[in-house]
């Protein structure tokens, strides 16, 4: 399966960044073809401007700075989300690559007269996230878990209907003992290898 993994983290010294090794090579073993975006590392300005915003239903053609993001997302059948969830959601780097990536004529399209969109992304069949909370599953839960809905529901809606979600967290990290780190990177690894 064509994967394509967007890593968002400053750090490449971070736990974050042992998750995405780990998701990687499970991905690898598993016979996929990945490419990696890593949104730090490559400059990635998520900043959706006032000409983005004033133009965000132009043609993709018309936007040379996310190309290559948009051809990424085209190519892939299987996405993997691999970030730290900061106050309930994706850090604003990731959401800012949602905002400019996702655009009409990539993801989404609004057809004449209709009042709903429509998803473009229809050879896309997996999301996975691969992603760590500072708090417990229980704090997340009455909070509303905000980031898992936009991968769950908004992001799945521009997919294929078949699309399948995978969430794959590691809930009280501030907390966690190295050996329950060591255990979550194999998991990831285990996970992303079937």
């Amino acid at each position: 399966m064509r994967t394509l993994v967007v890593f968002c983290h400053p750090s490449h010294e971070s736990f974050a960044a042992a998750v995405r090794d780990a998701a990687v090579a499970g991905l690898r073993s598993a016979g996929h073809d990945v490419r990696i975006t890593d949104l730090y590392a490559e400059g990635f300005d998520p900043v959706l401007s006032a000409h983005d915003h004033a133009h965000h239903r132009d043609d993709p053609s018309t936007k040379p700075d996310i190309a290559a993001s948009t051809a990424d997302l085209r190519w892939c059948e299987s996405l993997v989300l691999v970030y730290p969830t900061w106050w309930s959601g994706q850090p604003a780097m990731l959401k800012g690559w949602i905002d400019r990536v996702w655009v009409n004529g990539i993801a989404w399209e609004l057809p004449a007269g209709a009042d709903r969109l429509k998803g473009l992304l229809g050879h896309l069949r997996r999301i996975t996230v691969v992603t760590t909370h500072g708090s417990t599953k229980f704090v997340n839960a009455l909070e509303g878990e905000a980031g898992k809905r936009t991968v769950t529901r908004s992001l799945r809606a521009m997919c294929s209907w078949r699309c399948r979600t995978r969430w794959i967290a590691m809930y009280n990290i501030d907390r966690a003992t190295a050996d329950e780190r060591n255990a979550f990177l194999q998991r990831v690894n285990r996970r992303l290898s079937r």
